[in-house]
């Protein structure tokens, strides 16, 4: 049997299975999709490329564990964040703080390079659908917020690209709470504002 370094064979294999997607993490967000090889991503875990094997049939099916894996602690964080909040501006402050806060611990590296990789079509496809899902409680807040009934998805964008901007902030090393601090006095001010009545007082 081989040696192993965890109280029973199971913790053994849940180790060595994690250090095996954290290594495919790295590979894919220094460089890139096509990187992540069995042999690349067995070395960068201190593994055997026959040890991959034992727990992946292939590089895709690798991929799509981390796909399915990136957006497990985000949603945990948001769900516990949100769980016993219900008034729609403190959802979303709760939201888009929690989100920065595991920005500055780059919890997103994997999903922002998944978004931007070239991966098998299915794979895309549930990164995608995961995304969407992530983000379904802002959204909620946001239409509640504004009430709009012609352009919510528009204002989806706007918002979405706020936190975005305020994101790479972060991840820059700028302070998460400073950063939310702004983003949400910007974002309140905007969802809360009535549009038609900006309209008017814009007109001369």
């Amino acid at each position: 049997m081989p040696k192993i370094n965890a109280a029973t064979v199971a913790e053994h294999r849940a180790q060595q299975r994690a250090a095996l997607i954290q290594a495919a993490v790295d590979v894919l967000v220094e460089q890139g999709a096509t990187a992540v090889t069995p042999a690349a991503v067995g070395a960068r875990a201190g593994l055997a490329r026959s040890s991959f094997y034992q727990y992946f049939p292939s590089a895709a099916a690798l991929l799509a564990a981390i796909v399915e894996e990136a957006f497990t602690a985000a949603d945990t964080a948001t769900t516990k964040a949100l769980a016993d909040v219900h008034d729609p501006a403190a959802r979303l402050d709760a939201f888009i703080r929690t989100e920065l806060h595991l920005a500055a611990r780059g919890a997103h590296r994997p999903a922002k390079a998944l978004m931007q990789a070239d991966l098998p079509p299915e794979c895309l496809a549930r990164v995608h659908e995961l995304h969407h899902r992530h983000y379904a409680p802002l959204q909620a807040a946001i239409t509640a917020l504004t009430g709009e009934a012609d352009a919510p998805e528009l204002t989806a964008q706007l918002v979405g690209g706020t936190v975005q901007a305020a994101m790479t902030a972060v991840e820059h090393g700028a302070d998460p709470t400073r950063v939310a601090d702004r983003a949400l006095a910007l974002l309140r001010h905007g969802l809360t504002e009535n549009p038609a009545t900006s309209d008017r007082q814009a007109r001369p």
